[in-house]
Formats: C-alpha cells, structure tokens, sequence
C-alpha cells in the first residue's frame, strides 16, 4: 500500500503543470469530460503499466529525438485540425462522434505526451526499487487524477468563452505544444 501511495503522491505532483495536464484542460474545452478522462486513464495505464514492466531499461531504449520530432509533428497536425474544423460536429462544447473516436484521439495524444515524460522515467525508477504493480497502479491513479483536475477547469473555461475563441485557444495551445516537442526533438 505504501507503494501505491508514493507512486500517486509523486506522479500527481510532478502532473502538475505538465504538458499533459494541459493537454487534458484542452481537450476538456472540446469534448465531453468523460471521453478525455476515459482516454487519460487507458493512456496512464498502458504507459505507465509500460514503464512500470520495464523499469529503468526503457528511457535508454527509446530513440527520445524521434519521439519528441514526431510527437511535435502530431501535435501541429492536432492544432490545423482543431483550428480548421468546421465545427459541425460540436454541440454545446462537446463533440458528437462517437465517444470511442474521441478516446482513441485522447489517448494517441497522451501517450505521445507522455513518452520519455518525468512521469515515465519516475515510474521506472520507482517500480526498479518497489512493488512493480503497486507503482503501475498509483501512477496511473495521480496523473489521471491530476488531468481530471484539469478537465474540471476545462469545462469551466468552456462554460465561460465562446465556441470560437475556445476553438483558437486550443489550437494556439496545440502548435506550441507541437513547437516544444519538435525544438527537443531537433536539439537531441
């Protein structure tokens, strides 16, 4: 139980602020809350569940420059589509595709957020040194916990600004994500 506790302490401390706890704000503005908690927590499990299995090995596996570059490239591709979209398909702040669409969106992004993160690495540390699964389960538990917080102050800020300048906000919010990601990705 100890286990569990240290791993959702510290992976919901260091969420904060993360560019994933943004992400989820973002889509929160765009979706319905329990599509993007949905996705947060499939994303936080498999990944985390990922680095947990792995531990340590994994950050020196993964080619981090490739990552960075195309998760950059996606995220640019994330911030044309929500700034070019029609928006016929959104009604009242949330979208009407189907809520399995809307997931599978949620948790590509988080996973590519997500790869090589501190909370990937501090996962297989902790898991290195503690009970794999307690670790898994814990930091799945604090970042989603920490992007439903997130997802809470979307919905607000969706409530309070119109549709059209929520749509521009994301997609600002999305390029300079894509920006982040792709100056670490070509700076190695």
């Amino acid at each position: 139980m100890t286990d569990l506790l240290t791993a959702f302490g510290l992976i919901a401390l260091a969420e904060l602020g993360d560019k994933s706890q943004l992400l989820a704000l973002t889509f929160a503005t765009r979706y319905r809350w329990w599509q993007v908690l949905t996705g947060v927590g499939v994303a936080a499990l498999a990944l985390l569940g990922l680095s947990a299995a792995l531990g340590g090995a994994l950050g020196a596996a993964l080619p981090q420059r490739a990552i960075a570059t195309g998760g950059g490239l996606l995220f640019l591709a994330f911030a044309a589509w929500t700034a070019f979209d029609a928006d016929d398909e959104v009604v009242d702040g949330a979208d009407r595709r189907s809520g399995r669409s809307v997931i599978v969106t949620v948790v590509v992004a988080f996973i590519v957020a997500e790869l090589g993160d501190k909370t990937m690495i501090g996962t297989a540390a902790l898991a290195s040194a503690r009970d794999p699964i307690a670790v898994w389960l814990g930091a799945a538990a604090g970042m989603t916990v920490a992007s439903g917080a997130a997802i809470a102050v979307g919905r607000l800020l969706h409530r309070r600004l119109p549709a059209d300048r929520l749509r521009l906000v994301s997609a600002v919010a999305f390029a300079v994500f894509g920006m982040l990601l792709l100056v670490e990705g070509l700076r190695g």
